[in-house]
């Protein structure tokens, strides 16, 4: 009889697993960063302070724009082909840079073999049970990160630092020089995405390539 209660204790446990993950092929979140600087770098902080990020996944593809007082991002990921496109908008200049799949390997190289090793810390964000959990790069760095579970990105590409994540990040921390930028979740939708969020833009930016766009970042 303990058996027999074992079994359907483990097999209704699953069953609950189960049902409290949720893979989606579309998905939109926004983020609010907040920046504590520990120094005085006041232009880079406002660049950041206030800022929004949004995430539009659907299927194969996602978008990401980051909104802020000063300048716009976005990239556009195909990840059926590793293709994608990254879109500038600073100081009224805008400029278009198209990216090979070699190209968004080498962009993302910091995030090659990324690990996730979770805190037993549990928190509650945007109505969705989340965990805690300290990631860990090649390079010996590490940042913080509270994710859920409960959704899973059918699209694990979108996002090359959170590739191996076993769920949704809605809070993470990272460095930008002596900056801390923490980013919040603000919104969480699962509705359809329309397609028209991934066309490129045929005209009104400069196109520059990938290596030019390295150059400008070196100088």
């Amino acid at each position: 009889m303990k058996k027999v209660f074992l079994i359907i204790s483990i097999v209704a446990g699953f069953a609950f697993a189960t049902q409290a993950q949720k893979k989606v092929s579309d998905l939109t979140i926004v983020y609010d960063a907040v920046v504590n600087t520990g120094s005085a770098q006041p232009k880079m902080a406002d660049a950041f302070d206030g800022a929004t990020t949004t995430v539009y996944i659907k299927n194969m593809q996602s978008r990401t724009e980051m909104a802020s007082s000063l300048a716009n991002f976005t990239t556009i990921h195909d990840s059926k082909t590793g293709t994608a496109v990254v879109l500038r908008e600073v100081g009224g200049q805008k400029i278009l840079i198209r990216l090979t799949a070699a190209d968004w390997q080498d962009r993302n190289r910091l995030y090659e073999g990324i690990s996730f090793s979770n805190t037993g810390e549990t928190k509650t964000l945007a109505g969705y049970n989340c965990q805690k959990a300290v990631a860990k790069l090649q390079d010996g760095s590490s940042f913080t990160v509270w994710y859920t579970p409960e959704i899973i990105p059918e699209n694990s590409d979108y996002s090359s630092q959170f590739a191996n994540l076993k769920g949704l990040p809605l809070e993470y921390e990272l460095m930008q020089g002596k900056m801390v930028i923490r980013y919040v979740v603000s919104q969480v939708s699962l509705n359809p995405v329309p397609i028209a969020k991934f066309d490129i833009p045929k005209s009104g930016y400069r196109e520059m390539t990938y290596e030019e766009s390295k150059q400008g970042r070196k100088n």
